[in-house]
This record gives structure tokens, C-alpha cells and sequence, in this order.
């Protein structure tokens, strides 16, 4: 039976997940996109901030002090003009020094590994303690780096899952990572793509203003085409793109 408009959350949940994994290029676990301290200290900084603010905060503040260790050690005021494109510098610089000299003072040394032996809802505890730290940039590190089978709901996919009717239209982000990770196999790959996926699609197709909907494969079942166009007609059905067209603009990161 086809997904529908009013089919339940979890179906269009698992529909969504399908027909985007066809649509966008699929993901391997294999190599990890950044080591995990930089995937900690880069998503802490790219709070608000664009991407390429984002890295060249982070290369500054590498280039200014060599390592982890020369980082904890400059002078905050110093750390916070190296990563002054970032949108608060003075709030980050001493939340990434806080947070290095925590993990030396527990682990003997600024690194991450560790956490591939604990569990899940150990991780996530740890990582959401350190200053900063929310449930979005802990299910990064995890789900990114570590292969832990959590969801990462960023703006964009949580703006799709509102607007498809996967989860409730006033659901927080943090309640939509609780009621999405219920909805969809506990497999790394899976979510990793599920995450990917959608955060591609928010970001050049699900717009947060002015969406594509007409080149939108989920126009079929998704509540926000069906308020802003009626139904989709066969004919629109018949027209949708099966997959992204290179030609289109180069995916995000």
C-alpha cells in the first residue's frame, strides 16, 4: 500500500528514508568525514556560523597554536581573536579550553578514542557535560565517528520531519531525535544515511524558505506540498526527478 498523506508518522518516517536513499548518493561507515576531536571542536564552532567561517576559524586557531595542547594553553583573549569568524569567539574560546582540559585531566591525554568502548547513553552523557555541548553535536561525534546508533537532527532535518508529518509540527529537536531514532532501525548505516540524506535535501531542495517543492520526491505524502499545492496530481507525480542531478550544484559537506 502506497504512503500516503495520512499514513502514519513511521511510514513516512521509513518512506522518506527510501526514496532518499535512492534520490541522494549513498554513504559508507568506512572513513570517518573528520577525526573526532576535530568533529567535536568544528560542530562547537560552527554553531551559526557558515561553513567556510566555520573552517577557517578551525585552521587559524591550528595554524596560531600547532596542537590541542598549545590550544589549551593560549591565552583565551588570543584563542578568541584565532577564531574571531566564528559567531560568539569569546564565548567558544573558553568553553574548547574548558572542554580539552577536561578530557586531559580524565584521560591523560586530548583525545577521543575511548569512546568507541563505551556505550551509547554513556557517550552521550559525557559529551552533553562538556560546556557547549548539546544532544545534536554529541550524536555527530557518536553516530560520525564511532559508528553509535544515534540521530544527529540538525535544522534541516528537523524542518523536513515537521513538514512531512514524521513527527509533530510543534516537536522540539531534541524531542524529534527521540521519536525518529524509535522510527527507524538501530543500524549506524542507516541513520547515517538517514541524517545525510535529509540534511542534503534541507539545504538545497527543502528550503527553509521558498522550497523546491515541485523537484521534491516526497511531495507524494508530505503534508506541507499537500497545504501548499493540494494533492500532487499524477501528472506532478510524473514529472519528479529520480535522482539528484549533478548539474543541480555540488552537495554540501
Amino acid at each position: 500500500m502506497p504512503t500516503t498523506y495520512d499514513s502514519p508518522a513511521a511510514e513516512k518516517t521509513r518512506q522518506n528514508h527510501e526514496i532518499l536513499h535512492g534520490f541522494y548518493p549513498p554513504l559508507t561507515l568506512e572513513t570517518p568525514r573528520r577525526s573526532p576531536m576535530r568533529e567535536l571542536i568544528s560542530t562547537l564552532l560552527s554553531h551559526r556560523t557558515t561553513h567556510h567561517d566555520e573552517e577557517l576559524a578551525y585552521d587559524r586557531m591550528l595554524e596560531a597554536y600547532g596542537d590541542w595542547e598549545g590550544v589549551m594553553a593560549a591565552p583565551t583573549a588570543d584563542l578568541a581573536h584565532a577564531i574571531r569568524t566564528t559567531r560568539w569567539p569569546d564565548t567558544q574560546a573558553p568553553r574548547i579550553q574548558e572542554i580539552l582540559r577536561r578530557i586531559k585531566a580524565e584521560h591523560g591525554e586530548i583525545t577521543l578514542d575511548f569512546l568507541m568502548d563505551w556505550s551509547t547513553e554513556k557517550g552521550l552523557a559525557w559529551l552533553m557535560d562538556m560546556p557547549g555541548i548539546g544532544l545534536k553535536t554529541a550524536s555527530l561525534v557518536l553516530l560520525f565517528n564511532f559508528h553509535k546508533p544515534v540521530l544527529p537532527v540538525d535544522t534541516h532535518v528537523h524542518r523536513i520531519a515537521q513538514r512531512v508529518g514524521m513527527i509533530p509540527p510543534k516537536a522540539s529537536a531534541d524531542k524529534a531525535h527521540q521519536l525518529l531514532l524509535a522510527q527507524l532501525p538501530a543500524d549506524a548505516l542507516v541513520l547515517l544515511n538517514f541524517h545525510k540524506h535529509n540534511y542534503w535535501h534541507g539545504q538545497k531542495i527543502c528550503l527553509f524558505s521558498k522550497p523546491d517543492c515541485p523537484k521534491c520526491p516526497l511531495k507524494g505524502f508530505c503534508n506541507y506540498y499537500r497545504e501548499h499545492y493540494g494533492p500532487a496530481t499524477h501528472e506532478a507525480l510524473a514529472a519528479t526527478p529520480k535522482r539528484w542531478e549533478e548539474d543541480w550544484g555540488k552537495l554540501p559537506h
